[in-house]
């Protein structure tokens, strides 16, 4: 059950208000609607020069405290004048109290926190780093939050508009509810800015401890299903720019990532397109052009492009966007766009148009599981050549070897079980999700030969190992002439046996990509 403030008195009117802040971004209408409301104001430091610069009244909180800033300005508020009057109930017994040490009502408290994450993210200066871990600025906070239902807290110059609709919509009175909805503000920021400290702490330690804190969120059009609500909590203005379309869903979500994760493989070097439909890729061409780079993508497989994900790693022209434009497609995602090619895409206004600004792909991930969340290391490992271990009598040919690379690349983010078949850096067949890998061979084997592909001479890659010798088998006859898989099978002679029989080449890698 919710708490509620005394409800035959909630409103509290803002006689007095400490404002200490690092960024004055935005303060300058607060300070001064406040000082029209005959607020007392008590500040420090920067923020204290700043009032004054704007030639309004302020007393130094040195005034309350007898004590001036000490330690570098790490002690300025840490103070019983200060918190006294914060953490008094306005009752008799706690007003008594400040009345005998003569500590004044202080009603509000504005505070922006030091930017630790800021900090983090551009230098690994540990002094300065440290330096930005605020605990005055903390304290006040929840000092004040914890007594909500006298005192109103300010935590972020996010909240500024707010509060000032609040002062404006009660002539400098709060109410009950505006009060608690600010503490609960409040300590959102205080638990987000703590976990931030925390795993700054934590990182490279042993600790396995699961704390993570998103400040952004977005509703999503709807969950997995339209009767499923959804939110996204996450930055996605930083990954990238939407520049046309509908509201994002949680599928687009899951599709745009896996297309990100992907495509990561592929983004530097020549111009590569690829298309998934339900996070798998259906499509995977890599191309002197970025036109022959779609239309051989395409290729792979036209009938599940249809409604799909397409990505590249190449800045989009009019002539691929004249071809794009012919197929339906939920998302559309490159580094760039012609001017030409947008203003021919954005005709389609139902069509998600995303610029990529980076390829970027979390060191950690997490999902939820049962009652609890499981988390690991994200599978960021590429093969090169140097991780290819020839064990069959024939060695792939150099130019074997590229392909091998390019379909380990492209079975990495396919469903397990997975095989990936792959001809002139191309995307040719493509098994996934199955019950079995000699099911997902028959399937990328029809797929290619349904869409009219000569496998004589391609080569497989798989996800995980081949138990027995069926695999190669199939392969073989199918006209499969190289393979990568990651060996380890207790019967590995087998399949090296069979590829040898058959003049096929095949490589370890020692290293499984499968995926749930």
């Amino acid at each position: 059950m919710a708490k509620t403030a005394n409800p035959t008195n909630d409103r509290r009117k803002i006689r007095s208000a400490l404002i200490s802040v690092y960024s004055k971004d935005g303060l300058e209408p607060v300070v001064r609607r406040l000082h029209a409301l005959g607020a007392t104001l008590y500040s420090t430091g920067g923020t204290q020069t700043f009032i004054e610069k704007l030639g309004i009244p302020v007393t130094p909180v040195e005034a309350l405290t007898g004590y001036p800033s000490i330690l570098d300005g790490r002690v300025k508020t840490l103070h019983p004048a200060v918190f006294g009057g914060l953490l008094a109930r306005r009752e008799p017994a706690h007003l008594n109290q400040l009345a005998q040490h003569h500590i004044p009502e202080i009603d509000c408290v504005v505070v922006d926190l030091y930017p630790f994450e800021d900090t983090v993210a551009t230098t690994d200066d540990e002094s300065a780093i440290i330096e930005k871990i605020d605990i005055g600025g903390v304290s006040l906070i929840r000092a004040a939050a914890k007594n909500w239902a006298d005192v109103a807290v300010v935590a972020s110059r996010d909240d500024y508009g707010l509060f000032l609709d609040m002062l404006e919509r009660n002539d400098g009175e709060t109410t009950a509810a505006d009060r608690r909805e600010l503490a609960r503000r409040a300590f959102k920021v205080t638990s987000n800015y703590d976990i931030a400290i925390f795993n700054w702490f934590n990182e490279g330690t042993t600790d396995v401890t699961f704390k993570y804190s998103i400040h952004r969120s977005d509703i999503l059009r709807y969950g997995e299903n339209p009767h499923q609500a959804g939110v996204f909590f996450g930055d996605f203005d930083k990954m990238f720019e939407k520049i046309g379309g509908k509201a994002i869903s949680y599928n687009n979500l899951l599709d745009i990532d896996a297309a990100v994760q992907l495509m990561r493989e592929f983004h530097l070097g020549k111009p590569t397109f690829a298309i998934l439909k339900h996070t798998n890729a259906c499509g995977v061409a890599r191309r002197h052009t970025l036109l022959e780079a779609w239309q051989a993508a395409l290729a792979c497989d036209p009938v599940s492009a249809f409604g799909g994900i397409f990505i590249t790693n190449t800045r989009i022209d009019l002539p691929t966007a004249e071809e794009i434009n012919r197929l339906f497609y939920e998302v559309l995602i490159a580094p760039d766009f012609e001017p030409e090619a947008l203003e021919l895409l954005r005709k389609k206004e139902q069509r998600i148009l995303l610029k990529i600004r980076d390829f970027y792909v979390r060191a950690r991930s997490f999902r939820s599981l049962l009652n609890g969340v499981v988390e690991q290391d994200t599978d960021l490992k590429t093969e090169t050549e140097a991780d290819l271990r020839p064990v069959t009598q024939r060695l792939p040919t150099p130019k074997e070897v590229g392909e091998l690379l390019f379909a380990a690349r492209c079975v990495k983010h396919l469903k397990s079980n997975a095989i990936a078949l792959v001809k002139e850096r191309q995307l040719i067949g493509m098994g996934c999700g199955q019950p079995s890998r000699v099911d997902a061979l028959r399937q990328a084997i029809a797929k290619a030969r349904s869409f009219g592909f000569d496998l004589n001479g391609a080569v497989m890659a798989s996800d995980a190992f081949f138990p027995f010798p069926d695999c190669v088998e199939i392969g073989h006859e199918a006209g499969i002439a190289a393979i990568l898989q990651p060996g380890g099978s207790i019967k590995d002679q087998d399949s090296i046996r069979a590829c040898d029989e058959r003049g096929m080449a095949m490589v370890f890698t020692g290293i499984r990509h499968f995926r749930h």
